[in-house]
């Protein structure tokens, strides 16, 4: 106690975190906490399983993405690398329905539907324009179908109409493709891309599409070089590489009963003729016997002329026909003739045409597209495998007897054609076996039919260790919090009553001649004993105002 009368209270009394007060507050932080941290780790095993909604989109469509999930409330968040839109699992496909009916996401292209935003008083080349528009979107629409295809861009050049036959131009178009990785788009479709385009543009030939690559191939460049090449296009490549490989097929199928499975290799070269050519032919033969002739026309003509004078008296009889005939027709000389003509000479002509018909043949001929003109076989047959008494297994040649029965299975199969030029070559020889590599074994967590027990595991262990977390949180940290804290705020006992009143009064009632060192020792060593009763005499000291 100080002069004057005055109670010093110890600095270290003054400590906050020492009163009964203090340690009430800081274990109701405490306990506040540890119920936040138990709250925290429940909704952490309650977070929901996010999976991607859409992804590989423009930012336009992004931003309108995520403003219709806001208005949905969707809760969402974004891949690591922003290119994605997460949304819990159980609600995927109810977004993307909903998503879709408000037609997005758009995607980077404007299709016919810029032509309904027409404003009112736009200009011919503003129409004109957003045509053009509208044809490249949907054009690239349609490529991006293409499961090759990630993305694409279609560029027109759509000249003017003139109404000079001179200055008239065709349009042109290129073609940006955007692969998806590790692949490639084979001749077919390359010229099946062309056609598209070219068949969508009016009066737009198929050699001014341009189709280029995301590495910057020319791509359309490769499809002509090669049909330049050969004379073929894709189409006509295709169906020779089919026909090949059909008689490989049936070749290596009917050998592979016979020299086991694996033993047999066949490879066929077809020379295709895909010319078009059409033959008119016109013949004319002879009759072959006077039996076979058939009249087509005949025409007989037989005239009479008599070249002698008049004679007899003139008169009426002199103009009287002359008497009939006494002697025979066929007589020789005109003698006859001449006497009952009077003696007038006559001469007889006659004239008679014969045609016959002629053989005739019309012969049309026209060539089908893709005769086979000729066809090369090669087959390569493996020893056989024998098994010795002893178990040994051996590989030995085949006899001549079983070659030449190869031989002729593989011309049935082949459809072989001496007039045609087709050769067949059959080899028996040994295989060079090659060694197969040894994979290493997948562990087992990595093996695609312990997958999904895995992602069972995951989630019980989850559940468990939030259980876990839950109940060493209690025992460990809210439970003792709690007792202490329903402890400090129970009544003291009696006996721990009335000491606390008896140290109370010996400190209020310091004799003065007390000096400051002793009474500051003395509330130090009761301080360190029993805090309690010390927080007790601050609060009666507080409760008195002294």
């Amino acid at each position: 106690m100080a002069e004057g009368g005055e109670i010093v209270v110890p600095g270290n009394m003054m400590d906050f975190t020492r009163t009964a007060g203090g340690q009430k507050i800081m274990l109701a932080l405490g306990v506040a906490a540890a119920i936040a941290v138990m709250g925290a780790v429940w909704m952490w095993g309650q977070q929901p399983d996010y999976r991607v909604l859409f992804s590989n989109f423009s930012d336009r469509d992004g931003g309108a993405i995520v403003a219709e999930l806001e208005k949905m409330s969707i809760p969402y968040k974004y891949s690591d690398g922003g290119g994605a839109v997460l949304v819990p699992a159980d609600r995927v496909h109810d977004a993307r329905l909903k998503l879709a009916s408000q037609g997005l996401p758009k995607g980077g292209n404007v299709g016919f539907e810029l032509m309904e935003n027409q404003k009112l008083g736009s200009s011919q080349f503003v129409e004109r324009v957003n045509f053009q528009r509208a044809m490249e979107g949907e054009l690239a629409r349609s490529i991006e179908s293409v499961s090759v295809v990630q993305s694409a861009r279609v560029h027109l050049a759509m000249p003017k109409d003139s109404v000079f036959v001179s200055e008239q131009k065709t349009p042109t178009a290129s073609v940006l493709l955007n692969l998806h990785p590790g692949r490639v788009l084979d001749l077919q479709q390359i010229s099946a891309i062309v056609h598209l385009v070219a068949s969508s543009v009016p009066e737009l030939p198929i050699k001014n599409v341009t189709v280029v690559d995301q590495h910057g191939n020319l791509l359309s460049e490769t499809g002509n070089k090669l049909a330049s090449a050969n004379g073929m296009d894709p189409s006509q490549i295709k169906y020779v590489q089919e026909l090949q490989q059909n008689v490989v097929k049936r070749i290596e199928s009917i050998i592979s009963p016979i020299v086991g499975p694996n033993n047999v290799r066949a490879e066929a070269t077809a020379d295709v003729d895909f010319s078009r050519s059409q033959q008119a032919v016109e013949s004319y033969k002879p009759n072959q016997t006077p039996d076979a002739m058939v009249i087509r026309s005949q025409q007989t003509s037989e005239s009479l002329n008599g070249n002698g004078n008049p004679g007899g008296v003139p008169g009426a009889l002199t103009n009287q026909p002359p008497a009939p005939a006494t002697a025979p027709i066929n007589a020789p000389g005109q003698g006859a003739v001449a006497a009952v003509n009077g003696g007038a000479s006559t001469n007889t002509r006659k004239d008679e045409t014969v045609n016959y018909e002629v053989d005739k043949t019309i012969q049309y001929v026209q060539q089908g597209v893709g005769g086979l003109k000729r066809l090369s076989v090669a087959v390569v047959v493996n020893y056989k495998k024998t098994t010795a008494a002893d178990g040994t297994v051996e590989m030995k040649p085949l006899t001549e007897a079983e070659t030449t029965q190869i031989s002729n299975l593989v011309k049935e199969a082949m459809g072989f054609n001496a007039e045609r030029g087709d050769s067949v070559n059959v080899v028996n020889t040994p295989f060079a076996r090659a060694e197969q590599e040894k994979l290493p074994d997948l562990p087992w967590w990595k093996q695609s039919d312990n997958i999904e027990y895995i992602q069972m595991a995951k989630t019980a262990g989850k559940y468990l260790l939030m259980a876990l977390l839950l109940l060493i949180l209690y025992l460990r940290v809210l439970k003792p919090m709690l007792k202490k804290l329903s402890a400090s705020m129970a009544p003291l006992p009696v006996s721990q009553n009335a000491q606390l009143q008896q140290a109370d009064a010996g400190v209020l009632a310091l004799p003065g001649q007390r000096n400051y060192q002793e009474n500051l020792s003395r509330a130090q060593k009761m301080a360190n004993e029993d805090p309690r009763v010390v927080a007790n005499i601050v609060k009666t000291w507080v409760a008195n105002n002294e």
